[in-house]
């Protein structure tokens, strides 16, 4: 009895190891998702108070995602009047044992270009600097490498837009009606590109004429990425002007006709002038959006307008900018491949009134078919134009963001990071900067509040003017004290504004 227990035993076992093995090599080892990094974005605001105040963003990655961290890392008083635009550059080429470096440009009402180096990196944390952060109401990361560069006198009114194309090049416009263009090395003006003064438009003229009544002065201008071409917008003119950078002169002016500018709302109450303009691509063809006090246009490179954007939307247009999205990746796990591979996905980002910023797609196949309708009077209104498909938007009353969004910026992010999502630093009129994340795939889905507000920080100030760069990393070994000299020597120098007018 008890040998035929213990063969029945034997053989239950010899059964049930096959079935171990069998569960054992059909369970997967569940794979850990790496960890995003910590991102920390520098971003600088102006405002009417006169100041220009930079703080850093830290957003953490990990287990402790969409939390952000401000700490405050200077503030300039930087004009003598309010802070009307800023600008920033490339970062300066790694070497190894030194930092690397941004230039900023601020402008303002009085006349004056400053300009500033920057740090590249995020600031070495140390005893001393966490004490004074807690002594602080707010926290404190002060860069020493933060400084001050000097002024450029280049213009004899208000600056109303700075760029750097290039690192080694600066380019600014005025109310004076020119575009000056000026070597970052020694700080030279190289060229003053003078910009026609439009004649008076539905304004009193000869003795009823107030000093300065007649509007003058160039409201933005945007550069091809070829750098040998850029258009320019004015006050009092309804047409935008061609320039050639290759030889420094007019290449042709473009006129904005009766019909768009009635269709747009622009033809009675304003003064159909364009108030900004930026180039971008869609489709794989360059394109460029003119934006109006309530419309934006969008023109393809023949000269004609291609769509509107903003359709029902009836309010303010503040900022305009192009968001170039490699989706090749994302449309891959998405089960959506694009028409044409490896060409980037382009959006149309508009801040508003409102407190919004609209994502729009300005594609062929996306674009609404214009509409008959009546008016206000009863008439029939024809539309001619195709308006842009609104995707979604961010900030408005959901996000408790009422006031208008002065300026905003898109960052592109790192390339482990920039496939999956991107963010966005928006300032309002209110004084405070929120950002935002937002992912493709939700903004890509439809219409509706897209992207997850990380957080807000209360400047308090009024803001007029934001930009935003993703922080490099620190290298090791890398010391705040340790810069070289030669950087040092070249920013403790003035700027000499009188041998750039000459």
């Amino acid at each position: 009895m008890a040998k035929r227990k213990r063969e029945a035993a034997a053989a239950a076992l010899k059964t049930a190891e096959p079935e171990q093995q069998q569960t054992t090599k059909r369970a997967k080892a569940v794979r850990p998702t790496p960890e995003e990094p910590d991102v920390v974005v520098q971003i600088v605001t102006g405002s009417y108070d006169r100041t220009l105040h930079g703080f850093t963003a830290t957003i953490r990655g990990g287990k402790e995602g969409d939390k952000v961290d401000f700490a405050d890392t200077f503030l300039f008083d930087a004009h003598n009047s309010a802070v009307k635009c800023l600008a920033l550059s490339h970062p300066s080429a790694p070497a190894p044992g030194q930092g690397q470096r941004v230039m900023l440009a601020t402008g303002g009402t009085d006349e004056r270009i400053n300009v500033y180096n920057i740090s590249a990196h995020p600031p070495k944390q140390s005893a001393e600097q966490d004490l004074i952060s807690s002594l602080a109401p707010r926290p404190v990361a002060e860069n020493p490498q933060n400084r001050e560069l000097g002024t450029l006198l280049h213009h004899s009114s208000t600056i109303t837009k700075l760029s750097f194309p290039t690192r080694s090049k600066l380019l600014s416009s005025s109310e004076d009606s020119t575009i000056a263009i000026t070597r970052t090395r020694d700080w030279s003006l190289l060229s003053a590109i003078k910009v026609p003064i439009p004649k008076a438009y539905g304004r009193p003229s000869g003795d009823t004429a107030p000093m300065g009544g007649t509007p003058a002065g160039v409201n933005d201008f945007a550069v091809h990425p070829s750098l040998k071409v850029m258009i320019s917008v004015s006050k009092g003119e309804r047409s935008m002007r061609l320039w050639n950078l290759v030889t420094g002169k007019k290449a042709g002016v473009l006129n904005f006709g009766k019909d768009v500018l009635h269709e747009i709302g622009e033809a009675k109450y304003n003064m159909g002038e364009g108030r900004s303009v930026v180039w971008g691509t869609c489709d794989g063809e360059d394109e460029f959006a003119v934006g109006f006090d309530r419309e934006v246009l969008v023109y393809g490179m023949d000269g004609t307008p291609k769509c509107r954007v903003m359709g029902s939307l009836k309010t303010k247009v503040h900022k305009v900018q192009y968001l170039q999205w490699n989706a090749n990746k994302d449309s891959e796990k998405d089960g959506k491949k694009d028409s044409k591979k490896g060409d980037d996905v382009s959006f149309l980002a508009v801040s508003t009134e409102d407190g919004r910023i609209c994502f729009f797609s300005t594609k062929s196949e996306d674009l609404n078919q214009p509409q008959d309708g009546e008016g206000k009077d009863g008439a029939k209104k024809t539309e001619h134009l195709p308006t842009a498909k609104l995707l979604g938007s961010v900030g408005g009353k959901d996000s408790g963001v009422t006031s208008r969004i002065k300026d905003f910026v898109v960052l592109a992010g790192t390339e482990n990071v920039q496939q999956k999502h991107r963010v966005v630093v928006a300032g309002s009129s209110d004084g405070k900067v929120h950002v935002w994340k937002v992912e493709r795939k939700c903004l890509v889905s439809g219409k509706g509040s897209i992207g997850k507000k990380l957080g807000s920080y209360e400047t308090q100030n009024r803001i007029t003017c934001l930009t935003a760069f993703e922080m490099i990393p620190r290298p090791e070994g890398l010391d705040d004290e340790g810069e070289e000299e030669e950087e040092e020597v070249e920013s403790g120098e003035e700027l000499d504004s009188e041998d750039g007018e000459k």
